[in-house]
């Protein structure tokens, strides 16, 4: 059976080094035997369709294959549709009230305990917010996510120690939901 997935890659085309064309992208997806491969923007996102494998051993293969495509590593997560869906579906913030660069989605290669966030003093930075999901944090930033000091802090290597950790604002969370359906 064939499922559609989105491949989320963490931290490329950014400030003009780990360049990762989406043309090239395209032709090495299509090469690892994935199946209608489109890419969104230039900040690391791929939709394509596989009859093989989990979430997991996508993520592994294509990350193995674009290190050694383009001589360095990338982090990247798998997830399918009906993931993506959910994730925008329950999300816990009103969505369709707010710009879509007040909300983002941190989506997590493992699940997260709220444990991780406990000392994040919430009250000191509202009316900023964040609420966890499945394997997914949702974050609200009135001013957007470069003003945003939660956001800094949620970034912070001690807080996703262990974990890929890779962010998308709200525009593109629906974008992927649309494209993985398709």
């Amino acid at each position: 059976m064939t499922t559609t997935y989105a491949a989320l890659l963490r931290g490329i085309n950014v400030g003009g080094s780990r360049k990762v064309p989406m043309a090239e992208l395209r032709t090495l997806m299509t090469g690892l035997g994935h199946n209608g491969v489109r890419t969104h923007l230039q900040s690391g996102q791929a939709v394509f369709a596989a009859d093989h494998g989990d979430e997991e051993s996508l993520a592994a293969e294509l990350a193995s294959a674009i290190e050694k495509h383009f001589g360095f590593a990338v982090d990247v997560i798998v997830r399918d549709h009906a993931y993506l869906k959910a994730i925008a579906d329950n999300c816990p913030f009103p969505a369709a009230e707010l710009e879509p660069k007040q909300l983002h989605v941190t989506y997590f290669s493992a699940p997260v305990e709220a444990e991780r966030f406990a000392e994040i003093d919430r009250d000191a930075h509202l009316p900023e917010e964040f609420r966890l999901g499945d394997r997914a944090l949702y974050l609200y930033a009135p001013n957007g996510l470069g003003r945003s000091k939660l956001a800094e802090i949620l970034s912070r290597p001690r807080i996703n120690k262990g974990l890929i950790a890779t962010s998308r604002n709200w525009n593109t969370v629906v974008k992927l939901v649309e494209m993985t359906g398709a």
